[in-house]
């Protein structure tokens, strides 16, 4: 959902030019910086900037102001700023283009009181109270996964991919399961997950993303007005009936799905990746105590940060930001791995991964403030029961490549790996 705004701004300047919307990738190189990697690693130019410049502006095509913001207590300023700040980009897109205002909907792109009233109806859903019930189905659903991925090893002389057995089809069904989607629609939503977010293919793919997400979420949510299934969909047409629009509970959907799957995928494969990097690491998640494996937790969303870029801010209102004048309109980008690699915040060599680290303050994997990511507790949740078992049951795990022979994703808002070979071990 990120890259749409992106391509909203683009597709207004150029479509009275002519120009071949396939034919643009709308990103220059210095603004792919905040959505590359070196391994796990943000760019060495993310931590540069951090130290020389808070806020960046970023070299946008078509004369676009935008700002980088990379500093930990910066980017948390940002986030707070709930009344300098607009999110709503409806406005971006008109009623004959590729992608119109229908295809926007949930908490990530609104602002107060529609953004209030709707994080209200979805909220009661993750607190750990309500939470607390699906523990033992992620118990079950993770030890039928590690079962799968041990037989597709002994199919292939010992090697399985974890990021196909495990990392994706856990979060996956968790978040159709809490939705109440249909088997049948689960097949077809699998292959939507990640092509929204990744930013190599220029502005038509991003489109064709945008269509087929909103047509399959605008079908199913229709389906169930009709008859509501068991699951969130359901629910909220039970409580709210014709009071929220068929766009709005599409948003809403879809914000859960993309937010809880592609996600929470991403930080067990590389996740995965790290505690494997040093033994004492997988002895820690396997053997330690509930504490324990809640510090390794909160280490690995702090040195993953896989959400990159926080959604988009625009500004309301002329003012100083940071030493640099900004208009309203400018849009402010927050970079979420330079803030959590920021040692004001992370403290000694926040470059590293230790999950002794003891921070000044805490990270923002999740975001900060109003638009904070409603699903944290439960992505905690996976990542706590995922992770022991998995290296529980499989305790000589080991990568079967070198990590510079993965294919870690290139350009994209959420970070992550298509697949990860592991060797299960004796």
């Amino acid at each position: 959902m990120v890259k749409r705004w992106l391509a909203a701004l683009v597709v207004r300047r150029i479509r009275r030019k002519g120009i071949d919307l396939a034919s643009i990738s709308f990103l220059p190189e210095e603004t792919k910086v905040p959505l590359q990697r070196d391994s796990t690693d943000p760019l060495p130019q993310i931590a540069q900037w951090r130290a020389s410049e808070p806020m960046r502006r970023l070299d946008l095509p078509f004369d676009f102001t935008a700002y980088l913001v990379t500093g930990h207590e910066e980017t948390r300023q940002i986030l707070t700023a709930r009344d300098e700040y607009s999110n709503d980009i409806r406005h971006l897109f008109s009623g004959d283009g590729p992608a119109t205002s229908d295809d926007i909907g949930g908490l990530g792109f609104t602002d107060p009181p529609l953004h209030t009233r709707l994080r209200k109806i979805i909220t009661p859903e993750f607190t750990m109270r309500r939470l607390a019930r699906l523990e033992p189905l992620i118990e079950e659903r993770v030890e039928r996964q590690l079962d799968d991925l041990a037989k597709a090893a002994a199919d292939n002389g010992g090697v399985a991919d974890l990021a196909q057995h495990l990392a994706f089809p856990v979060p996956f069904q968790t978040i159709c399961d809490l939705l109440g989607l249909d088997y049948d629609d689960r097949e077809t939503f699998a292959g939507l997950g990640s092509a929204r977010f990744d930013a190599t293919n220029g502005a038509a793919a991003a489109f064709g993303a945008v269509s087929a997400q909103r047509e399959f979420l605008f079908d199913a949510v229709a389906r169930q007005r009709v008859e509501p299934g068991p699951g969130l969909i359901g629910q909220i047409i039970r409580d709210e009936g014709d009071e929220i629009s068929d766009v709005d509970l599409a948003g809403l959907a879809d914000g859960v799905f993309t937010g809880g799957f592609e996600t929470t995928a991403g930080m067990i494969a590389l996740g995965t990746i790290v505690l494997l990097r040093d033994p004492a690491y997988a002895a820690l998640t396997r053997d330690g105590s509930r504490e324990d494996v809640d510090r390794v937790v909160e280490e690995l969303l702090r040195y993953l940060a896989v959400v990159q870029v926080a959604f988009p801010r625009f500004a309301k209102r002329d003012m100083e930001l940071f030493g640099t004048q900004v208009k309203a309109g400018d849009v402010i980008l927050a970079s979420l791995s330079g803030a959590n690699r920021d040692p004001e915040s992370a403290g000694e060599s926040p470059e590293a991964f230790d999950p002794y680290r003891v921070p000044k303050s805490g990270h923002l994997a999740f975001g900060h403030g109003i638009h904070r990511c409603i699903g944290a507790e439960l992505a905690r949740m996976e990542l706590r029961i995922v992770l022991p078992a998995l290296l529980r049951r499989f305790p000589d795990l080991a990568l079967d490549r070198p990590e510079s022979e993965l294919s870690f994703r290139q350009l994209s808002f959420v970070f992550g790996v298509e697949e990860l070979p592991v060797r299960l071990g004796a």
